[in-house]
Formats: C-alpha cells, sequence, structure tokens
C-alpha cells in the first residue's frame, strides 16, 4: 500500500483548478457550461511579445539560464520598477521564477520555520495557505469584511502580530474581492510594520495594471519598511501570458539569495524563450495595456449592474483585477426541487449543475458567505453567465 506523506494529506486542492476540472468534465458530457472560475483573461499575448519569443528561438536562446533569471531580463524589471513604482532594485535583488505562485512558495520556504507564524488577511488567494503549510507555518488569518472592501487596517494586522509572527502575505489589487489599497491605507500597513523589523511583508502585485482607481500603490515605497518588503509580480495577468509561466520578486538582497539557493534545487531557471519574450513585455510601455483594461472595466460594469438586480446578493465594486466576490449568504438555508443550500460551496455546485456557470466558493478564499465570479470572458459570455445565475437563485425559495 502507497502511504502519502503527511504534508501531503493536509494540503488542499486548488479550489479554482477544482472548479475548472468538474466544468470540463461536464463539458465532455454535451452539458454547455460557462466557466468563470479561472483567473485567465481572455486576451492572446500581445504580437510583440511573440515575436520576441520567436527571435529568440531563432537567436538559439534555448539553453540553462542563470538560476534567477537573464541579466538582461532582471535589469528589465529593475528599470520596470522604477517607471512604474518610483522603487530603485538592482539586479541582484530580483529573482524569477516559474510563476508567480513559485516566486510566493520561494520567500516562504526561505523565510519560515516549522512554527512561524504567518499572517494571511482574508479573503485571500488559494495557495497563501497552503504553501504556508508546506512550510509547516502557521497560518493566521485577519478578517476584511465587506463592510470595509475586504482590506485589513493597520489596527487589525497590529493586533495579529505576536513574538512568533514572521511574515505576511497579501496582495493589490486583491484575488478574488478585487479591493485595491490606496496609498494611505498602506501608509497604515507600513506604520505597524516599522514597529517590528524582522517582520517581513510579501506584497503580491501580480494584478498591478488591471486597476480602475487610477495609479497603482506599492507597499515597498515607504523607506522606512522597504528592506522588509517582497514585491511580487509577473506577466500573467496584465499581459495575457498565463501559460508562459513567469513571475518574479524583488527584494532585500539576502531574501533574494536564499530565493535563488531554493529555486536552484527545485527547478533552476524558468524558460529560456519566456525570459526574452519578457523582457519585451517589460521594456513596453503600459499604455499597450489601456484598451484591455478599458475591457475588464466595461465587463465590471455590466457583472456589477446585473449582481445589483438579484435581490439578497450584497457586492462591493472592485478597484482592480478581474474578480467580483460577492456576499452571498442570504441563499443559504434555501431549497431547490428538495435540495437544500448550507454554503457557499453548495450554492456554486447547484450554479454549475442547474444553471450551468461555473464559479468558486468563498471558503477557500477565507470567508465562507462569499462566491467569487471571475469576469474574464467576453461581454456576451458575461451577459448569459449572469442570466444563468439570476434565474437560477431566483429558483430557490
Amino acid at each position: 500500500m502507497i502511504q502519502l506523506s503527511e504534508r501531503l494529506l493536509s494540503m488542499e486542492e486548488s479550489a479554482t483548478i477544482a472548479m475548472s476540472r468538474k466544468s470540463r468534465e461536464l463539458k465532455a458530457q454535451g452539458k454547455d457550461i460557462i466557466s468563470l472560475s479561472l483567473g485567465e483573461p481572455d486576451f492572446f499575448t500581445p504580437q510583440f511579445i511573440k515575436d520576441a519569443a520567436l527571435e529568440a528561438m531563432n537567436n538559439n536562446f534555448t539553453m540553462y539560464t542563470p538560476v534567477p533569471g537573464y541579466e538582461d531580463l532582471r535589469e528589465s524589471i529593475a528599470l520596470k520598477f522604477k517607471r512604474d513604482n518610483n522603487l530603485v532594485y538592482t539586479k541582484d535583488q530580483i529573482v524569477v521564477s516559474t510563476g508567480a505562485k513559485q516566486s510566493i512558495a520561494n520567500v516562504v520556504l526561505s523565510l519560515i520555520n516549522p512554527g512561524d507564524e504567518v499572517i494571511i488577511p482574508s479573503p485571500y488567494w488559494v495557495s497563501y495557505l497552503e504553501i504556508v503549510k508546506v512550510a509547516e507555518g502557521i497560518p493566521v488569518i485577519v478578517h476584511a469584511g465587506i463592510e470595509n472592501d475586504f482590506k485589513i487596517t493597520g489596527a487589525q494586522l497590529e493586533a495579529a502580530i505576536t513574538p512568533k509572527t514572521k511574515l505576511m502575505l497579501f496582495s493589490t489589487p486583491c484575488n478574488p474581492t478585487g479591493s485595491v489599497y490606496s496609498k494611505d491605507e498602506l501608509k497604515d500597513l507600513a506604520n505597524v510594520l516599522q514597529k517590528y523589523p524582522s517582520l517581513i511583508a510579501l506584497s503580491d502585485e501580480i494584478y498591478e495594471h488591471i486597476n480602475f482607481e487610477g495609479k497603482h500603490e506599492s507597499l515597498a515605497q515607504f523607506p522606512e519598511i522597504y528592506d522588509q518588503v517582497v514585491t511580487v509580480n509577473g506577466v500573467s495577468k496584465a499581459w495575457a501570458m498565463t501559460g508562459w509561466r513567469l513571475g518574479y520578486i524583488a527584494a532585500h538582497r539576502d531574501i533574494a539569495a536564499a530565493c535563488d539557493k531554493v529555486q536552484g534545487q527545485f527547478t533552476s531557471a524558468t524558460c529560456s524563450i519566456t525570459q526574452k519574450a519578457a523582457i519585451a513585455a517589460m521594456n513596453a510601455d503600459p499604455k499597450v495595456l489601456d484598451e484591455m483594461i478599458g475591457a475588464f472595466k466595461s465587463r465590471r460594469k455590466l457583472v456589477l449592474d446585473a449582481l445589483s438586480e438579484i435581490p439578497g446578493l450584497v457586492s462591493n465594486k472592485p478597484g482592480g483585477a478581474f474578480y467580483v466576490f460577492p456576499n452571498v449568504s442570504s441563499f443559504f438555508g434555501k431549497s431547490f426541487n428538495g435540495r437544500k443550500i448550507s454554503n457557499s460551496d453548495e450554492l456554486c455546485m447547484y450554479l454549475l449543475e442547474e444553471g450551468l456557470v461555473a464559479l468558486v466558493g468563498g471558503d477557500a478564499f477565507g470567508d465562507p458567505n462569499c462566491m467569487r465570479i471571475s469576469y474574464a470572458a467576453s461581454e456576451k459570455t458575461l451577459t448569459e453567465a449572469m442570466k444563468r445565475i439570476k434565474n437560477a437563485l431566483l429558483n430557490l425559495h
């Protein structure tokens, strides 16, 4: 009998990936499923980035690269940070990885010992919790409700800090809520972090450019905590490069060197061709993304308008990313054809099987009263999906 590790057995499967798999199974059975469960842009990678990849292949950039990435890529990332965020990093502070998920895992494995506490504001991205558990850290969840636009305050952060606290993980713009921290809100967190010099904050900014509020604000901008902040970013979301697999960190040199060491034993560098393509993305003016961001903003309005017509459903107005995270708890306890809904996971399964729309329950994101809707789909698809969701919810009594 095969005995799997306790580490694996304690790990939850990614809820987003699980729902995507269930959707594919139903589609294979001939069901007309609309999937709004994955965080993947429905745009194609810009042609100039694909051209850079072709040029890299033709020039035989097909060998192993330095573990933290090509020097010219890391220099391009440093220039991007200066241009877009007014943050000064050198190439030895940057480590390129096979997606931002690996970037986060590298940081957590580099910093966390068994028993160390990691503060995670809730709602959170599904993998934060599991990565901390793999490192044998203790997740400390700080809840931010819809009434606070799903954002924690400095006072909440400070109340969660103990002598065992080593790290805080959060995202802005946020997955799953789309909430965006303002400069003042980040300053509130920075004022607390400054009091605890050994506490590291990982700021996941992968949705940086998909921001409807104006200028993106980075936590590392405050000089008093610059060395305490690890900034995570990548090319998957804004540049529609999910399949290319490239993320990166910018951090204190000691943390960057530690992540280089961890990565050197797990995967070494990410794909050489992807790295050369990413240079084109880093060097591009973010204004080339305006059309895509405008499309997401229109879709946000479409979805929010549709949700406002469903009695009992409550939503905030997300400032970025491409998610809405409505509170659906008013539907708990209701039934359809003898099928009773007790929580958001059951509600999402009902919407999948009866409404033929795939969503993700909020429990996996740390808020069981909500569900995540990804609007990374065409307006035609979203219009049909929202009609199905409304009809299915109105059938619950």
